[in-house]
């Protein structure tokens, strides 16, 4: 029961982050300095480490007060 509820919120929060893609790409999320992109001839290699530091530490912060 509870493996299918996080799955459903899983889901959810895809669908979510999916549907502010838009808004997200406007606030410069995912174009951070710090964000690795190499481009060579027919290869491009993005790595948005910044980006991820910043959204982890913004998901921390959220489950930490809805925890409490």
């Amino acid at each position: 029961m509870d493996f299918q509820r996080l799955l459903i919120i899983v889901g959810m929060a895809l669908l979510v982050a999916g549907l502010l893609w838009p808004l997200i790409a406007k606030l410069g999320l995912g174009r951070l300095p710090g964000d690795l992109a190499i481009k060579k001839d027919n290869f491009t290699f993005y790595f948005p480490i910044t980006t991820s530091i910043i959204i982890s530490v913004l998901l921390t912060l959220l489950f930490w007060l809805f925890r409490k």
